[in-house]
């Protein structure tokens, strides 16, 4: 039983191995993996992941500071007590706390600026990350049509050999009958060798295109990565039905382009408004509690000293008779020091105040800052009307562009017709003797050529319309090849 159990897991992960190997990529899976593991993506995900802490440190500027301290020091030799501000030598410790609360009341409203700056900030990043996953896609879907591309391209010099293969065997055959003569076989294995190499370059051409698309997709495993085998129609041209008016104010509406454009101006503004701010003056509150307590030890008095109760102080002019203190002369016991929790009740003091700061002068800094603001507003509003005509000449050229390959494809495939029914009558006479073979081969050749400029034509039209549609504000995953 535990062998046929074996057996059964071998032969299953052989089939999933098989499977792994055989794996062929769709579009849509080249795409969404490309979004998932490319660095680029990575790195404006990570800037969006930034701005959003740079919002939480502008939220945080209204909020006030709370600072605690707390400090315990051993001094020994003359030292001062820090609570009776008496100096005696002896070894003692001490120790304080503080807790102090701190709050920004006026600024210039530029904590208000640098909060509402912070969340034009985020915007940007997302629609930075958003071009960027625009960007890849888009090109990821311009290297798969590449691969098919030359897929098909291959696809069709291999059959045009196939038919060159089955021409020399008839003509062989016609040869050994008196039909043609014997250099004609010649020909057509002239032409024979030269497709052979041309399929040659075709095989390394999709090789070429397939590891690009490989390296695109940070894939390392060249030589087993492949993409699915199926056939991609024309999509419908209905996007060229729309004027260049509508899809210029869609796309001016969702590109990332004209709104990075837009948010940059909204941050110069805000710049220029927290730079304006410093010409305000800066108002702030603080409160403070602090106590402190040592551990010396304290002394108590038991009574009054019988042999000196007062200290003499001097003697009387005249008489010589002896002056004593006023103040007894009291006898001490040396006692432990004062409970920590009575210390810290009897030492501990409040504070409260306010701060103003107000700029007179700074070395012209501030005045520099709000020129130079100033500048950055003037360039970003230059940049976002550069940005505008760019998307406006952009989505021109694509319309254009869209057009021109829609007519391009239309010509190409009535040429194939052209050249299908030129090379079958060229062949009907060539069977008969009535042709060469060198002027057969051209005839196929020219047929070769005008299915190539067919694949070529419908890819580029493929792709062209799907940038046209793109820039009407349909998302690549939305697009449908």
């Amino acid at each position: 039983m535990k062998i046929k159990i074996s057996i059964i897991c071998c032969a299953l992960f052989g089939i999933l191995a098989i499977q792994a190997q055989e794996k062929k990529w769709t579009l849509r899976e080249c795409v969404e993996y490309a979004l998932e593991n490319n660095i680029a993506i990575k790195q404006s995900a990570l800037n969006v992941d930034n701005a959003a802490i740079d919002k939480s440190d502008a939220l945080g500027n209204f909020l006030p500071s709370l600072n605690a301290q707390a400090s315990n020091f051993w001094r020994s030799g003359l030292a001062t007590d820090p609570i009776t501000n008496t100096n005696s030598t002896q070894t003692f410790r001490s120790s304080s706390y503080n807790v102090s609360v701190g709050i920004t009341l006026f600024d210039g409203l530029r904590n208000v600026k640098q909060y509402q700056r912070a969340k034009l900030n985020k915007l940007l990043s997302q629609y930075n990350l958003g071009k960027s996953k625009d960007d890849i896609a888009l090109f990821v879907a311009n290297s798969y049509l590449q691969v098919l591309l030359n897929k098909e391209a291959l696809t069709v010099i291999e059959k045009q050999h196939d038919i060159t293969l089955e021409q020399l065997k008839r003509t062989r055959d016609l040869v050994e009958a008196g039909v043609l003569p014997e250099g004609d076989i010649f020909e057509i294995e002239a032409t024979s060798a030269d497709e052979l190499t041309r399929i040659v370059q075709a095989e390394n051409a999709v090789l070429i295109a397939r590891v690009s698309l490989a390296q695109t997709l940070l894939i390392k495993d060249y030589e087993k990565f492949d993409i699915a085998e199926q056939e991609y129609l024309v999509p419908s041209a209905s996007i060229l039905n729309k004027s260049i008016e509508e899809i210029r104010s869609t796309a001016r509406e969702s590109r990332y382009e004209v709104q990075i454009a837009e948010q940059n101006k909204l941050i110069a503004e805000k710049d220029l408004q927290i730079a304006r701010g410093a010409y305000y003056p800066t108002l702030s509150g603080s409160f403070g509690y602090n106590t402190s307590e040592v551990g010396t030890n304290t002394f108590e008095v038991i009574g009054i000293d019988p042999v000196t109760p007062f200290n003499p102080i001097g003697t009387v002019d005249g008489t010589g008779a002896t002056v004593f203190s006023n103040r007894p002369n009291l006898l001490l016991q040396e006692a432990g020091p004062t409970p920590f929790i009575e210390q810290l009740y009897n030492n501990d003091a409040l504070s409260y105040g306010l701060s103003l700061s107000v700029p007179i002068f700074n070395g012209f800094a501030t005045r520099n800052n709000v020129k130079r603001s100033k500048i950055n507003v003037k360039r970003t509003a230059f940049q976002l009307e550069q940005a505008e005509l760019d998307l406006d000449s952009n989505v021109y050229q694509a319309y254009v562009d869209a057009k021109g390959s829609a007519e391009a494809y239309e010509a190409s495939q009535v040429a194939v017709k052209a050249q299908e029914r030129a090379y079958e009558y060229a062949k009907d006479r060539y069977d008969v003797g009535l042709t060469n073979a060198f002027d057969f081969s051209q005839s196929k050749f020219r047929l070769e050529n005008a299915q190539s400029n067919l694949v070529q034509a419908k890819f580029d039209y493929i792709f062209k319309i799907k940038v046209l549609e793109l820039y009407f504000g349909i998302k690549l995953a939305d697009i449908k090849l």
